[in-house]
């Protein structure tokens, strides 16, 4: 007995600005061969290629991805209804650099961190408002 597609929990995209097609294959639930030809059905899909036609997808690149496996493969939508469907919402958003999200984990540890800082940053104000206090009197 085989998990059906729906039920497949993708992990958490890293927050960093390349991916390779084995990383966004693992990514995204999807073998490299697919990718490659949704390369050629979706024109919103376009990777940077580099030395030797090597593929590095970007972050908003991969939530397209996860996108497009959404509409095949859980709302059971041809590649021409999925093609139309992102073409009507333009679902690719239009600063890259704003699809990168931190995950929970890490916005708490930069949450606690910040915390940490600002209780030094009060403790050094209230040392030196207390130390200018005595070099008055």
């Amino acid at each position: 007995m085989s998990i059906p597609e729906s039920a497949v929990v993708l992990p958490p995209i890293p927050a960093k600005r390349y991916f390779t097609i084995g990383e966004v294959s693992d990514l995204c639930g999807v073998k490299p061969h697919v990718l490659r030809y949704w390369e050629q059905e979706f024109t919103q899909l376009k990777p940077v290629k580099r030395r030797g036609n090597r593929r590095y997808y970007q972050h908003h690149e991969v939530l397209l991805i996860r996108k497009i496996r959404e509409l095949l493969y859980e709302q059971g939508f041809t590649i021409s209804g999925a093609r139309n469907r992102l073409s009507e919402g333009r679902e690719t958003p239009q600063d890259p650099d704003a699809a990168v999200r931190l995950s929970a984990v890490e916005l708490q540890s930069l949450r606690s961190e910040l915390h940490s800082i600002q209780e030094l940053l009060n403790q050094a104000t209230k040392a030196h408002a207390t130390k200018g206090q005595l070099d008055l009197r």
